[in-house]
C-alpha cells in the first residue's frame, strides 16, 4: 500500500481590505475637512469636546443619571421619550450602593456627600415609582 499524504489546504488571507479603509477613511476625513489618517485640524480625534476628569463623582454621576432614565424621570436618550424600568433601576442603584461601600474611608467629604445624596434620592425616587400615582385634590374639599 502506498501512503498518500492528504492535499495541502491553503488559506487565503485577503490583505486588500486594510487599504481599501484606509482609503475610505482619508476620503470620509477630506470630506469633512479633517487630515488624513482620522485627526481633524485642531488635532483631536473627532470628540464633541472636553470631557470632566475622570473619577469617582463622574462615575457616580453617569450610574445616577442612568437610574433616573430607569425611573422615567428623564427621557430616554434614543427615544426622547420615557420608558420606566424598575428592574433596571434597582440594578443601577444597587450599583451605585455597591461603589459606595467599596470606597468607604477612601473617599473626600465633598465625595461622601455627593453619594449619600444620589442615594437618598433615588430610593426616594424608586419608592414613589412603585406606588400609583398621587391622585389631585378636588376642588372645594
Amino acid at each position: 500500500m502506498s501512503e498518500q499524504t492528504p492535499p495541502e489546504k491553503k488559506i487565503i488571507v485577503d490583505e486588500d481590505w486594510k487599504a481599501r479603509v484606509e482609503a475610505e477613511r482619508q476620503q470620509a476625513a477630506q470630506s469633512k475637512g479633517a487630515e488624513p489618517g482620522g485627526a481633524t485640524a485642531s488635532g483631536d480625534l473627532g470628540d464633541d469636546g472636553p470631557l470632566p476628569p475622570p473619577g469617582l463623582l463622574y462615575l457616580a454621576s453617569s450610574m445616577y443619571f442612568q437610574a433616573l432614565v430607569c425611573l422615567g424621570l428623564l427621557p430616554h436618550p434614543m427615544t426622547g421619550k420615557p420608558q420606566p424600568s424598575t428592574r433596571r433601576a434597582r440594578h443601577a442603584i444597587d450599583t451605585l450602593e455597591i461603589l459606595y461601600e467599596k470606597t468607604e474611608g477612601r473617599r473626600t467629604p465633598q465625595e461622601s456627600e455627593a453619594l449619600d445624596s444620589m442615594l437618598h434620592e433615588l430610593r426616594l425616587a424608586y419608592l414613589n415609582a412603585g406606588s400609583p400615582p398621587a391622585e389631585p385634590p378636588k376642588s372645594g374639599d
